[in-house]
């Protein structure tokens, strides 16, 4: 019934920040960017693999309920081949990285991060994508 995951919506708090940390800092390309008047909002379509990443601004967002364990949304992950090489170019870029752990289950290493707004990021090695 469904084969991929087109998109994963995100609403910055701070879109020119945002952008910058998903288009220059982990090197997403953009496919579109638009403004719309009417809502006074920007879209800016990335390219993530076969997937994208829609990111929005609004005017003053509510926030977002914090915890870890709450229902919904966990996290957003991208597989990489390399982890060590994915952590120390996020790391040399100023972006903060958890330690590197091992998957018990699949024996992949992976880590979190966060962006702008705090949400979690995961990077996963995958191996050959």
């Amino acid at each position: 019934m469904f084969n991929t995951i087109h998109h994963v919506a995100i609403i910055a708090s701070d879109y020119e920040t945002s952008r910058h940390f998903y288009t220059e800092l982990l090197e997403f390309p953009v496919i579109n960017e638009v403004y719309r008047e009417e809502r006074r909002s920007y879209k800016c379509d990335l390219k993530v693999g076969e997937s994208q990443i829609e990111l929005f601004s609004f005017p003053d967002p509510p926030k977002r309920p914090n915890g870890p364990e709450a229902a919904g949304l966990r996290h957003l992950c991208f597989g990489v081949e390399d982890i060590s090489e994915t952590v120390m170019k996020l790391e040399n870029r100023g972006i903060d990285c958890e330690e590197i752990r091992v998957d018990p289950y699949t024996g992949k290493r992976f880590t979190f991060f966060k962006d702008p707004d705090g949400l979690p990021l995961e990077v996963y090695e995958s191996g050959t994508l």
